[in-house]
């Protein structure tokens, strides 16, 4: 199968590669002098495009089952990338392969934050089965940033009631542990549109339709059903779809923590009940088309990472330490890898030389108090482990509470002059010491570059600025509300100050700024700059 399948790949590759155009050989000198006409070029059928619709011997490990709502599976209608070439910031980590470092620019060498705006979200402070959530946000709440077109201000104005005097052509959308959504004016930090509450607490990121004016939001603690996804029809400003826990899923628990994405013009949720969905979209509306739900060695694991997609292949982990790839075209696991423990942070995909290649990591929680975080990064068409980094890590408990050690955010991929390295926050490391830190490893070996030490834990994912020398400079904090600048390529920090409660969101970057929430109930605009220069 294995032959097969490259021969496949290769067949593949060999069609999406360049032709040239050859003049033919005439038999006179006059013959050859005349120029001519170039053949048109081949314009390749998607189908020849799609990765082969294979299954490898890994996935004798899976038990699972495919329902389509529709007679066939519903293959992709192209394998655009919506989301790479927009300045929005519309899903989790920006786009479908999930590395972006979201083009953020600076001048020199910036060593200072200030903050911009400061907006507070409610406090709830009603019980769960869970405790009190409070307000701000959670993990992993990475806002979504989007630029109004003229037209698409008017369309607003004409349609939707939620409209403030402070509605303006940027926006920032965020969804709060106070159970609401909140619309934010990008420029002044005040509110744009009236909040909606979806009565349930919202910790992972929301994403926005990149094609239609909608916004879908995953509930992650209930206080009341029901529980589990929902989309808002930003033209009515209001919620017009709620999908409560699905009752053939073979795990009980609803929450979607997980951001979807749009990848060939169809919706990928997935859930924490062990299940995959893939929606047919409409304006303030999806419709279930096709749903995967699985299970290793008999248990269903529940899925919080976002699902990466590289042409029709999906990727993500789940909390039982299971790594899946997934055709999309006909929902059948491709490949699985088993990576040891709880992988909720988002698989991070990069073609390199013409093969996707994976980078994640796991979390200290079901191998036990003194354990490894296994930093791996796979072959994405395979499977196989081109290296393995193994961080010796350990578990905390304080009273009732426990501190997993690991890996939660989604690594970031080194770009200017730190290219051939990528970034994640670690907490507690055994070898360092240290509660949290920023781990630098080589793209090329896995081996370790050097490590940042942190005063406590960082779930948060780190993000990049450049300057006009492409130098990379990372942002990111932690979970006691620090703020850093660092230099990527050597782990300098050259700025660190506290700001906020609780930073385990991740962020965006829109320019020289970022934009995250914390803990408590404060979400941030910041300036990244250096000191002698203008705002």
């Amino acid at each position: 199968m294995r032959h097969k399948y490259f021969a496949l790949v290769a067949a593949t590759l060999l069609a999406c590669s360049c032709t040239t155009n050859t003049p033919k050989a005439n038999d006179t000198d006059s013959e050859a002098d005349t120029l001519t006409a170039a053949e048109p070029e081949r314009i390749i059928p998607l189908e020849e495009q799609f990765l082969p619709d294979t299954i490898f011997p890994s996935v004798e490990s899976v038990t699972f089952v495919v329902d389509h709502a529709d007679t066939l599976p519903a293959p992709l209608k192209d394998l655009d990338d919506r989301y790479a070439d927009s300045p929005n910031v519309m899903a989790f980590r920006k786009n479908l392969l999930r590395n972006a470092d979201f083009g953020g620019t600076v001048e020199g060498t910036p060593d200072t934050i200030e903050v911009a705006w400061r907006f507070d979200t409610d406090n709830d402070q009603r019980e769960t089965k869970f405790g009190r959530w409070g307000g701000g946000t959670g993990w992993s709440g990475q806002p979504v940033y989007v630029r109004w077109s003229a037209d698409d201000m008017a369309a607003f104005r004409a349609s939707s009631p939620g409209l403030t005097d402070d509605f303006d052509d940027e926006e920032i959308f965020i969804g709060s542990l106070c159970n609401k959504v909140y619309f934010i004016n990008y420029k002044t930090g005040k509110p744009s549109r009236t909040p909606i509450d979806v009565t349930n607490v919202v910790k992972g990121s929301m994403s926005l339709d990149p094609e239609l004016k909608n916004l879908y939001v995953g509930q992650g603690v209930p206080h009341s059903n029901p529980f589990g996804n929902l989309v808002i029809d930003l033209l009515a400003h209001e919620r017009t779809q709620q999908f409560d826990r699905d009752p053939k899923a073979w795990r009980g628990w609803g929450a979607f923590d997980s951001s979807p994405i749009v990848a060939g013009g169809y919706l990928f949720w997935a859930g924490e009940n062990g299940s995959l969905y893939k929606y047919e979209r409409s304006q303030g509306s999806l419709r279930r088309i096709s749903t995967l739900r699985y299970r290793v060695r008999g248990a269903a694991p529940g899925i919080e990472s976002s699902i990466c997609v590289y042409r029709n292949y999906g990727y993500f982990g789940d909390n039982h330490g299971n790594i899946l790839c997934v055709n999309l075209n006909t929902m059948n696991p491709v490949w699985y890898y088993y990576n040891h423990d709880d992988t909720d942070g988002t698989i991070v995909c990069r073609e390199e030389q013409g093969t996707p290649y994976l980078y994640t990591a796991c979390e200290i929680d079901k191998q036990g108090t003194d354990a490894t975080c296994y930093f791996v990064k796979l072959n994405g068409l395979t499977g196989e482990c081109v290296w393995e980094q193994r961080i010796p890590c350990r578990q905390l408990t304080i009273g009732e509470k426990h501190f997993d050690g690991g890996m939660y955010c989604t690594p970031l991929l080194g770009t200017g002059d730190a290219d051939g390295l990528i970034f994640a926050n670690i907490c507690q490391d055994s070898r360092t010491g240290n509660k949290g830190e920023l781990l630098a490893l080589h793209t090329a070996d896995g081996s370790i570059a050097y490590a940042v030490p942190y005063p406590t834990w960082a779930w948060s994912s780190p993000v990049a600025f450049h300057n006009e020398r492409r130098e990379m400079f990372i942002f990111t904090g932690d979970s006691h509300g620090n703020a850093y600048i660092i230099r990527a390529t050597t782990g300098e920090v050259l700025y660190r100050q506290r700001i906020g409660n609780n930073f385990e969101s991740s962020p965006i970057v829109v320019g020289n700024t970022a934009v995250v929430g914390s803990r408590g109930n404060g979400i941030y605009k910041m300036v990244i700059r250096q000191r002698d220069t203008n705002p």
